[in-house]
């Protein structure tokens, strides 16, 4: 069932699904919520399956020029406090598990696991600020032929050519997305905070899922990130990059489960 809720006076367009214990979906970058359908279908089967549009991406709403991740891990908690969900297992999908970091940090309470699917807690370094302020001015000069190269890249590229209907859905995605609403999203990723510390003290369950072809995060990073919680695991999977629930759904889709289920009998 799709829902939407006032924040800020905008939209902010979700969708929720099954009945037991939560679990809430985020995504990534030029994402929609739409990325967790075929996720969605088999999870609701055993669990309340909450899956958010972050604000500027799919069908919720701009709320300022920058996305910060404490706005976006706002529009988290108004969302479970719409369903009544007191506690959660949150899956964040790169810029999502930035959101789900920020949001743990703030509402530890409220989780009992946490999933950082192609993600990690540092903050950007200076040369990656720069980049992001350079992508920040192409997406100004040619919004769509910077979705057009941007997405691929994300693939394992020795297999990419297996992805190409894929491809092609999340470029159209993104292509509906304002130059102002992707601007805003790496606004905001630029300008987080270094989660490191919360992720050395936290006592949450922690799940890496990691690509070992993943461009954008390097594995061998989040290898070292992943041995930093109380209780951290790992899931690294050969042949893929950064979009694990397209190139591994199976393994991806059968962690996530197990991981939650985990993170419920305590």
């Amino acid at each position: 069932m799709e829902k939407t809720i006032q924040f800020q006076n905008t939209n902010i367009s979700y969708s929720i699904c099954g009945s037991g214990h939560a679990l809430v979906f985020l995504h990534g970058f030029l994402e929609s919520k739409a990325i967790w359908d075929n996720f969605t279908e088999t999870l609701q089967k055993d669990f309340t399956v909450v899956a958010i549009d972050l604000l500027g991406h799919g069908k919720s709403g701009l709320a300022a020029e920058t996305h910060g991740m404490p706005l976006m891990a706002e529009i988290v908690k108004e969302v479970l406090n719409a369903e009544n969900i007191s506690q959660a297992v949150v899956v964040g999908h790169s810029m999502g598990g930035y959101v789900a970091l920020q949001f743990a940090l703030e509402n530890e309470k409220k989780l009992k696991g946490l999933v950082l699917f192609h993600s990690h807690a540092g903050a950007d370094s200076e040369e990656t600020k720069i980049n992001r302020q350079r992508t920040i001015a192409i997406v100004e000069q040619n919004r769509g032929k910077f979705i057009q190269q941007f997405i691929p890249d994300l693939f394992d590229q020795k297999h990419v050519e297996k992805y190409t209907q894929a491809i092609k859905n999340l470029q159209e995605s993104a292509g509906l997305m304002s130059p102002e609403a992707i601007i805003a999203a790496l606004s905001g990723m630029r300008d987080r905070q270094d989660q490191m510390p919360f992720l050395s003290k936290t006592e949450l369950p922690v799940f890496f899922i990691i690509g070992r072809q993943d461009s954008r995060m390097p594995y061998s990073q989040l290898i070292e990130q992943a041995m930093v919680p109380l209780h951290g695991e790992t899931l690294l999977l050969e042949d893929v990059g950064h979009m694990g629930f397209i190139e591994a759904p199976a393994k991806t889709l059968q962690a996530i489960t197990h991981f939650t289920l985990r993170c419920f009998e305590d």
